[in-house]
């Protein structure tokens, strides 16, 4: 799904950081990582405050952390796997994320956060193996903060890097790849040529 995220938060602000989101754990491809390194951009520019914006990130993926867990327990799994298709959540994705849940299930709500297609199908295996809510609600707390906190921490310093280094690389910038993609291309027909001529008897 196409989202213009820097408009979006640009207008909505804080609301937009969460139902972004909430909107992402119940399935939505909205694009989450995206919206926290932008938000870490503006939060740099002065945007944002740090507190308000974790807390609104925070909120949107545990609430819909907690409705995903919330269908899955309550609704099961033949409805994830009826209604999941039109968000992208196939049966065979489920079986696989199933199996390694019912392995390693505290370890991927801590974190599975991190990993984008793993992500959005956690909390509804969580909710139809009835892991303990409190247990989930914990654990996923702890990791979403620790996410959150990652990629808006991640946003700044990169904005911070490029205001500071944009004017010295930019003039360089395509002359230094178009020199790494030659070297590239010359390394690869040397390596080969050279690899001919050793299986020549």
């Amino acid at each position: 799904m196409h989202l213009p995220v820097q408009q979006w938060i640009s207008h909505y602000g804080y609301s937009g950081v969460f139902l972004i989101l909430l909107l992402e754990m119940i399935g939505i491809p909205f694009p989450a990582e995206t919206t926290l390194t932008i938000s870490g951009f503006e939060w740099m520019k002065g945007a944002f405050s740090l507190i308000p914006l974790l807390c609104s990130a925070a909120l949107g993926n545990i609430i819909g952390s907690t409705i995903a867990y919330s269908i899955g327990r309550y609704l099961g799994r033949p409805a994830i796997t009826r209604f999941g298709r039109f968000i992208g959540i196939t049966e065979s994705k489920l079986n696989a994320a199933d199996e390694k849940f019912s392995k390693y299930r505290g370890s991927l709500v801590l974190f599975g956060k991190f990993i984008a297609g793993v992500r959005v199908l956690i909390p509804y295996l969580a909710g139809v193996n009835r892991m303990p809510i409190v247990l989930f609600s914990v654990y996923n707390t702890a990791s979403t903060l620790a996410w959150v906190s990652f990629f808006v921490i991640v946003g700044r310093y990169v904005e911070v890097l490029w205001s500071h280094y944009h004017q010295i690389l930019g003039p360089h910038l395509v002359p230094a790849l178009l020199v790494m993609a030659v070297g590239a291309v010359i390394f690869v027909g040397v390596k080969r040529g050279w690899n001919r001529q050793r299986s020549t008897p």
